[in-house]
């Protein structure tokens, strides 16, 4: 029944649909969203279970190199992997915070657990677990910056070279020019960028918002799915 205001009355049926649709768009948002963050993001119940990876998580278990899923089950990709993150998952379904430093090879990724659930709070039990990222360098906010202060493309070049911790005769060697040019190029894009130092350069762009580039998604996966990633 409409009143005269223009405000309908809905039967208790209608508001618990229209609760409903609020929340799956809240939810289906949050899990784009999630999707969207430079960094590997993984929620897991009081089993163990995974209730969700976003795709640079499911990447990483995809590849097997520190990281793997089995029968929906976080595990390492040996029995001392697994063994450090079994104990700091269950330090963290205890509420205590566990940062993990798993290395393998010349290979090294840190994993943050947290508890996700409060000790008052009837919900059930999770952790989130976040994983480092790999290189800043794959940030896509990176490439936006160079874009926005105006950096030519061998700047911009030059600008990636640092990122990646090389020094300026290297990254001559890999464009094959002189370092006396490489150092003008670090001049010029440290005052178009404002910074007065290349220090201070690397901190900004270090605090640049963790976006992913579309090109970091490698395989065909199912947004949720993590029968795609068992090993």
């Amino acid at each position: 029944m409409a009143l005269s205001t223009g405000t309908v009355w809905m039967s208790g049926a209608d508001e618990a649909l229209e609760r409903s649709a609020q929340q799956s768009l809240g939810r289906a948002h949050l899990l784009r969203a999630l999707d969207e963050i430079d960094y590997g993001m993984l929620i897991i119940d009081a089993q163990g279970t995974i209730l969700h990876a976003n795709h640079l998580a499911r990447h990483e278990m995809a590849s097997s190199r520190m990281l793997v899923a089995y029968g929906n089950s976080l595990l390492g990709s040996t029995a001392e992997l697994t063994a450090q993150i079994q104990t700091a998952m269950e330090a963290a379904f205890r509420g205590q915070r566990r940062l993990v430093l798993l290395h393998r090879g010349d290979r090294e990724l840190s994993l943050a657990f947290t508890p996700l659930s409060h000790p008052l709070e009837a919900d059930p039990p999770t952790v989130l677990v976040m994983l480092s990222r790999q290189s800043t360098c794959d940030n896509l906010a990176v490439r936006m910056f160079a874009r926005t202060i105006g950096l030519s493309p061998s700047e911009e070049a030059v600008l990636m070279g640092l990122c990646r911790g090389l020094e300026i005769p290297e990254i001559a060697r890999e464009h094959g020019v002189a370092p006396s040019t490489i150092r003008s190029q670090i001049k010029t894009l440290r005052e178009k960028a404002g910074s007065p130092s290349i220090r201070r350069l690397l901190q900004r762009i270090n605090s640049l918002p963790p976006v992913v580039p579309a090109l970091r998604i490698v395989m065909p996966m199912p947004h949720n799915s993590t029968d795609s990633i068992h090993p």
